[in-house]
């Protein structure tokens, strides 16, 4: 703190210091305990480490400088990586600090999410926060970070009360020799690269670079995997990551200045109103791949609890896609029923033309809407209306009549996000879709930021190369570990569609493998192509699988090559495992199941076809126990899914 010459504080400086306590509850940090010494000895550097289940991260001022390090059981996952913000006026905080404060607390809570991979979810963190004076300007800002067992995070904490302005966040992430990341930008494949080889991409309209959008991962080459993700991203641009020229291991953040399809406003820069915290960085750890996958919920741990009183009206469940008119509605909702099916949506066309009509409150003349939603309503189905982002120009009152017209959600088409002002779009269009009990999927380049944490009618986001890409069985089994890890995906999965790559029981183990609360099934078909249900013996696991569950366990898994996962809904227990192109027979003893014998009702694939598409599905049933291994034996490209009830 600054002293007035005799040494007694000065009146800016007290002022400074009540605004560091104000500020410190206007972000909503807690009262902590000081440690004003942190852990570095006497006379050395500033340093603090926290720690949390052989889990730690830690902060350091290095020749004046903000660092950061993190580890996993001694093992380093982030190497010492640098920290800090530039303002608009050319400030750099963190370049030249003086620690001012040092807290830190340990709080353990659990909480009950409306729905999710589990019924409940347990919050466990040792927290250090420090406040901090830039050499320069005199500025005071803090750093916070957090250890869980399942990983590490940090964000910035601007003090000063009133506005500021930031053009860059200088954040890097240094990871061990030999780390392999998986790169991916906008509905692109995963490529494994080196994390100074990122390929270089955008156009005039959009940002150009060595760029990859999050969750990004990182298979480490002392054989942790790691998976750098943000939340709780409020009034602030989306991060990317860039590789750094002359650092090979390096990987630095970089706040999105164009939307990410390229239209839209540049904005080089954030205006945020303070005491104001940034998002949150989180890399989620796993000591083996499979963990990595039921660490996830770090990132809603990090997001801010639920804003909403009642969320009895959000109801996560399938939903499946009718062709534009009357006739084909109605049947898509006795087929729903049928099925086990949730939702009917009608996509885009259903008011025009997407790219020309941005009038969305009239349907096509093949399409009688009250009398779809009547007989859906009356069935217990509820309806999606698809609505391009060019249609949007008023949330509230398309949203109001939607609301009076019976309908359940919306899907959202085209959306531009990257910059701060789409982020409060997007935040915006959920809170007001909240305000009149409408589930929101958002679609195309969004990426996941734990809010369907804080408004849990955000239901689902896309953000991924889904199903209508028709990727390869390799991505398909990149995706839990990557994409999957930021939070919930849209990917439409496709059963008997002749342009999978994959065989059937691919396409329907990632009814269990992927999380996806809001899940399109049977995308692209409709209902006449099942009118023979002897012929597609997967339906009665579509009919049987949910979307949430009350338990999920990773079995096993290695990124890009296979996965295998069990969740259980009420005592059933739903398995999916899925391979790349290569053909695998993978043990699964069954130890999580409870006491008792089950019924295994397994859908397998056949005898390969001539190609994985034409893999029969071949069903049988056994007895089990939790004392069973299961040879899981899977095609190239295949799956298994297999229902365990309990008898």
């Amino acid at each position: 703190m600054r002293t007035s010459e005799d040494g007694a504080l000065s009146r800016r400086g007290m002022l400074k210091g009540a605004a560091v306590t104000a500020g410190t509850a206007a972000v909503g940090l807690g009262a902590t305990r000081p440690a004003l010494a942190a852990d570095a000895p006497v006379g050395a550097a500033p340093r603090a480490t926290s720690r949390m289940g052989g889990t730690s991260i830690t902060v350091s001022v290095v020749d004046g400088a903000l660092r950061w390090s993190a580890t996993r059981n001694g093992r380093t996952v982030i190497d010492t990586s640098a920290l800090g913000l530039r303002l608009a006026d050319g400030t750099v905080l963190g370049s030249d600090v003086t620690l001012l404060r040092d807290d830190y607390r340990t709080t353990r809570t659990t909480w009950s999410p409306v729905y999710g991979r589990n019924a409940t979810v347990t919050d466990q963190y040792q927290e250090q926060r420090w406040t901090l004076q830039d050499t320069a300007s005199g500025i005071r800002f803090g750093v916070q970070i957090r250890a869980y067992k399942a990983g590490v995070a940090l964000r910035y904490i601007l003090l000063e009360k009133g506005t500021t302005t930031i053009t860059d966040e200088l954040t890097t992430f240094v990871f061990p020799d030999e780390t392999t990341v998986y790169s991916a930008r906008d509905e692109d494949v995963y490529v494994p690269v080196a994390p100074d080889a990122i390929p270089s991409t955008g156009t005039s309209s959009t940002d150009q670079g060595p760029l990859t959008d999050l969750p990004l991962t990182a298979a480490l080459s002392n054989g942790y995997i790691a998976c750098v993700c943000e939340s709780s991203r409020l009034n602030f641009p989306r991060l990317m990551l860039s590789s750094v020229p002359g650092q090979p291991g390096a990987l630095s953040a970089f706040l999105m200045e164009h939307t990410a399809r390229g239209s839209g406003p540049v904005e080089t820069a954030a205006t945020v109103t303070t005491p104001f915290a940034t998002p949150w960085r989180a890399v989620v750890i796993g000591s083996t791949h499979a963990e990595l996958v039921d660490n996830a919920e770090l990132v809603l741990n990090l997001a801010p609890p639920t804003a909403l009183t009642d969320t009895s009206w959000i109801k996560p469940g399938k939903v499946f896609r009718c062709e534009l008119s009357t006739a084909a509605g109605l049947a898509g909702v006795d087929f729903a029923v049928a099925r086990g099916v949730e939702y009917i949506e009608y996509d885009a066309g259903w008011y025009g033309p997407e790219f020309t009509t941005t009038d969305a409150t009239t349907p096509i003349a093949a399409i009688d809407m009250p009398s779809v939603i009547s007989y859906a309503t009356s069935k217990g189905i509820g309806v999606f209306l698809y609505v391009n982002r060019i249609a949007l120009t008023d949330a509230d009152s398309l949203f109001g009549l939607y609301k009076s017209w019976g309908v359940a959600g919306i899907k959202l088409g085209f959306i531009n996000e990257g910059t701060q002002s789409m982020t409060n779009q997007i935040t915006g269009w959920a809170r007001t879709a909240a305000e009149y009990e409408l589930l929101i999927d958002m679609h195309d380049d969004v990426r996941p930021f734990g809010y369907e944490r804080t408004y849990p009618n955000y239901i689902s986001l896309e953000g991924v190369r889904g199903n209508e890409q028709f990727p390869t069985a390799t991505h398909n089994v990149t995706l839990p570990f990557a994409r999957n890890i930021g939070g919930p995906i849209d990917y439409t999965i496709c059963y008997g569609q002749s342009r999978n790559k994959t065989t059937n029981a691919h396409q329907m183990a990632m009814a269990a493998v992927y999380y996806q609360p809001l899940n399109f099934l049977f995308w692209y078909d409709k209902p006449s192509k099942y009118a023979n249900p002897a012929g597609w013996p997967g339906l009665p696991w579509f009919n049987a699988v949910p979307t949430t569950w009350d338990e999920s366990r990773t079995l096993t898994g290695s990124i890009g090559e296979y996965v295998a996962v069990a969740r259980r809904g009420g005592s059933t227990w739903y398995l999916g495992a899925m391979t790349n192109e290569t053909a695998r027979t993978l043990p699964i003893p069954l130890s999580f199941l409870g006491s008792g014998t089950y019924t295994a009702t397994v859908y397998a694939d056949g005898t390969p076809g001539s190609s994985p598409f034409r893999t029969p599905v071949v069903v049988g049933t056994r007895t089990v126990t939790s004392e069973t291994t299961l040879d899981v034996t899977m095609a190239p490209a295949g799956g298994q899914a297999i229902i365990l009830k309990q008898n």
